[in-house]
């Protein structure tokens, strides 16, 4: 069975065990208070939301993911393998997120990406399943397996606003690379999440931004 992360008291118990572990997340929780659940949808609608919202703000992301909801409604592999490159790229998406939505909905189709499964295998397999499909790579799998499988102890060492906010928080020379959060992160384990979500907080709070919900 993989621990996942369902509630606020899931979050809290996650919050309570890193307190112990790492006392300077105290100055993101007096801060900000309990960390986003940061729960979505999974399936390959949350796969390819993901994929959307890949490398651009997070407003433009929303605005194209509004449209697509709307274009491509159910969001199902028939739905996007009928429109072309050129109409999902009208919707917003890059011509390289493009061909990977309709490379993941020809896998859907064929059963070769069964995505509604993923939730039966370990982080490990399970990332290792995603990373294999063309146009993803490890910080989508990351991703999706923190915030649409919700497992409690994913970590996206990729992630720039994780990187940025961990050298802020922590008092590091230079923003860690991927190898450095890795070694960083691995005394949280198992509640890695839920440091990525304090420190997404953190990252928010030193941008002015507000806080997710």
């Amino acid at each position: 069975m993989h621990k996942t992360i369902e509630s606020e008291d899931d979050l809290k118990e996650g919050v309570e065990w890193l307190l112990a572990c790492e006392p300077r997340f105290r100055r993101v929780t007096e801060a900000t208070g309990l960390p986003a659940l940061r729960r979505a949808e999974g399936g390959l609608p949350g796969l390819l939301r993901i994929i959307t919202e890949q490398m651009i703000s997070l407003k433009a992301a929303d605005a194209i993911w509004r449209r697509i909801e709307k274009e491509l409604a159910p969001l199902d592999p028939p739905a996007i393998l009928r429109r072309r490159h050129a109409t999902l790229m009208k919707l917003g998406l890059s011509g390289a997120k493009s061909r990977t939505f309709r490379s993941l909905a020809k896998a859907a189709h064929k059963g070769e990406l069964l995505v509604d499964k993923l939730h039966l295998h370990s982080n490990e397999d399970a990332i290792a399943a995603l990373v294999a499909l063309p146009g993803i790579g490890p910080w989508t799998a990351d991703i999706y397996v923190l915030s649409c499988l919700g497992r409690a102890d994913a970590w996206p060492t990729g992630d720039l606003a994780l990187q940025a906010s961990a050298a802020d928080l922590f008092g590091l020379a230079k923003r860690p690379d991927a190898r450095a959060m890795l070694e960083l992160a691995e005394k949280w384990r198992p509640w890695r999440s839920v440091a990525a979500r304090l420190l997404w907080a953190h990252y928010r709070s030193l941008k002015g931004l507000p806080q997710a919900v």
